[in-house]
């Protein structure tokens, strides 16, 4: 598929997410087969003041490329400058966050608090399309509560003022990540647009990947949790969208092959104190649901260096291989 004039080798994508799309992530994800990486959100007012840390959530390798930049903030021509500068910096696709609902976020009248005031939607677009060169796309909700259920109406606003496609996570801002994604305000988005609309929200395995695009018409799909200690997600979806056929989940010493790639990565972008403290999560994830994965959990807490986590981890897969046998 396409967004705008940026060729997609296929239409499952990974969200962007805090704290975890960082280079690392994205390279692995893109490795299985991720047909469009995003990067975590990122300020553009940090990046207006040349933030170092800001700057450095923008470390993007050739071989992730194409990458969507996603960037939040309210100040429509601060927003529009940094786009400009990005698109200097050769960057393909520029995001609008629209959609966080983090309470810091939201308080500056940031992410989703923008589906609050479609005027100002408006003038973000229309600033930001207008200074970039590259495709513009936006990421929005459902709406910001129950009483405010305006998705198509600041999607039909993006739309107007030059986006080239739409993501929709199917909850509310007040929801944030419980009960379960409404997929109809997808399909209703869809039928709406006449441009790419991306389907957001409880998309865990390649089934659900295939039902929300059958379900809804939507172009594309986005996962975020559901690639969380899982970037077989998406080479898994690709087979199961060609031959129908679920492929197996990793065994464990293919997850821990899987940890000690991601950690050693890690370490090379961030350095091996950050790395290790960062892939304490990540371990969490990749390991939930095995055999002893709480022990291993509490051990992992505990570790400082690179090489007491990879002997950890190496001792788990023996331990899991000697029960197998």
């Amino acid at each position: 598929m396409k967004i705008g004039d940026v060729e997609l080798d296929n239409n499952v994508f990974l969200a962007p997410m805090a704290g975890i799309t960082d280079t690392a992530f994205r390279l692995i994800c893109k490795k299985h087969g991720c047909g469009l990486v995003y990067t975590e959100m990122v300020s553009a007012k940090g990046l207006y003041h040349q933030n170092g840390k800001t700057r450095r959530l923008l470390t993007i390798e050739a071989e992730e490329k194409p990458v969507a930049v996603q960037i939040f903030g309210s100040d429509p021509g601060l927003m529009a400058e940094t786009a400009y500068k990005l698109c200097l910096d050769g960057v393909e696709i520029i995001d609008i966050n629209m959609g966080c609902p983090t309470p810091k976020i939201v308080r500056n009248g940031e992410g989703a608090a923008l589906m609050l005031k479609p005027t100002l939607v408006g003038e973000i677009i229309r600033k930001v399309s207008g200074a970039i060169n590259v495709p513009l796309t936006v990421k929005i909700r459902k709406g910001w509560d129950q009483n405010n259920l305006n998705a198509l109406e600041i999607a039909h606003i993006a739309r107007e003022n030059g986006v080239a496609a739409i993501a929709i996570h199917g909850r509310t801002r007040e929801e944030f990540y419980s009960g379960k994604a409404d997929w109809s305000i997808v399909e209703e988005l869809k039928k709406s647009m006449d441009i790419p609309v991306i389907g957001n929200g409880d998309i865990f395995s390649p089934v659900d990947a295939v039902n929300m695009i059958e379900r809804t018409g939507c172009d594309a799909v986005m996962i975020g949790r559901g690639a969380r200690g899982n970037p077989w997600i998406f080479s898994h979806t690709l087979r199961y969208m060609e031959t129908g056929q679920l492929p197996d989940m990793p065994d464990i010493s293919e997850r821990i092959r899987m940890i000690e790639e991601h950690t050693r990565l890690m370490v090379s972008y961030k350095g091996e104190e950050t790395a290790v403290k960062e892939m304490r999560k990540h371990i969490c994830w990749y390991i939930k649901g095995l055999k002893n994965a709480g022990r291993l959990r509490n051990q992992v807490n505990r570790v400082s260096s690179i090489d007491e986590l990879l002997q950890l981890l190496q001792s788990f897969d023996r331990e899991n291989q000697e029960h197998l046998s």
